[in-house]
């Protein structure tokens, strides 16, 4: 089923396009700088596992040798825990996934920032502002930006208790710091009737835009996402909105999806590009 809004109209720029290497998780990351540049997409976030997998010196000689701009390093966050040790442990992970995004050049990392079952919201979203306020220091001296990511409210028992913008906005405000700001993602935000009114009161700290879509219906909760065009997200109105506050960076493309990763990998690629052109 097909609910978008917009009706679709070719575009030629290409010079914003971005893709997550999460979004073609069977390749490594030699063959998406390699694929990305061989239809002329622009940046690459990376993934924290493709980056492991290539070993941090060599990806960053890739990534320095390629044509692509490092958009930014994926994810840092989950922050709540039970007990102090718990919490103690995902700030020293934060502090070396930003020793990792300073290596590669990353300027950005994007935050998950994590829930528990056990833990009520408000402790989490408490657990969550002082998890970012304890390595902000760290990463103003490396130069890197954190970017808080509300998921969907599907997600706050276990993967984020940061489900509005509003939300993050709140903590963004309260944190007072240009190191943190905002990540505007459609699939976790399209619903939300506040979505333009806190996008605009984004606009200083709104660091990066993800786009994907909303399968109808929806097979699986986290490996379902479609390709732009395909689902029942206004992609344009909100890029719109994005854009009305400011926004000129990557729209980056971040798809998890069971099915297309079963893809020819260069087909998914070339559905990306034609969805990409046409719908965002």
């Amino acid at each position: 089923m097909v609910c978008n809004e917009t009706e679709p109209k070719a575009f030629s720029d290409l010079s914003r396009l971005g893709i997550h290497t999460i979004t073609t998780k069977p390749w490594s990351l030699q063959e998406c700088i390699f694929e990305y540049e061989r239809v002329g997409v622009r940046g690459i976030t990376v993934w924290r596992d493709c980056l492991h997998a290539a070993g941090i010196p060599e990806a960053r000689r890739m990534l320095e040798q390629s044509g692509l701009e490092v958009i930014s390093l994926c994810r840092g966050g989950f922050f709540p825990g039970a007990t102090k040790g718990e919490r103690q442990k995902a700030i020293d992970e934060n502090r070396t996934i930003i020793e990792e995004a300073a290596a590669i050049g990353a300027p950005l990392i994007v935050l998950v920032c994590g829930a528990q079952p056990g833990i009520p919201l408000a402790d989490a979203r408490r657990q969550i502002q002082e998890g970012i306020a304890t390595v902000l220091p760290d990463a103003a001296a490396a130069n890197v930006k954190l970017a808080i990511e509300p998921l969907h409210p599907m997600y706050a028992d276990s993967r984020s208790a940061i489900n509005t913008l509003r939300q993050a906005n709140d903590m963004v405000e309260a944190l007072a710091d240009p190191h943190v700001g905002v990540t505007v993602d459609v699939y976790h935000l399209w619903w939300d009737p506040e979505l333009k009114e806190e996008i605009g009161r984004a606009r200083s700290w709104l660091f990066s835009f993800h786009v994907s879509d909303w399968r109808t219906p929806t097979r699986d909760l986290l490996n379902d996402r479609t390709l732009m065009g395909k689902g029942c997200i206004p992609l344009r109105q909100i890029r719109g909105w994005v854009e009305q506050a400011g926004f000129t960076g990557f729209v980056e493309v971040e798809i998890f999806s069971n099915e297309y990763w079963s893809w020819d990998q260069r087909e998914f690629l070339r559905e990306i590009y034609s969805a990409y052109l046409t719908y965002c």
